[in-house]
């Protein structure tokens, strides 16, 4: 047997460490979800504008 160690007690390591995000992470998520906010209320006017249902 070698001493290497088990994927088992290294996935447990890695999931007891913490990094916080970096500044253009945080900033990346800002627009992503800016983006993707916009993006939904757009197409919905885009279908109600354009595609009334009655």
């Amino acid at each position: 047997m070698t001493n290497e160690p088990k994927l088992s007690e290294e996935l447990q390591k890695m999931s007891k460490e913490y990094e916080p995000l970096q500044p253009v992470e945080k900033q990346l998520i800002g627009w992503s979800l800016g983006i993707g906010v916009t993006l939904l209320f757009f197409f919905y006017w885009l279908s109600t504008s354009f595609f009334p249902t009655h």
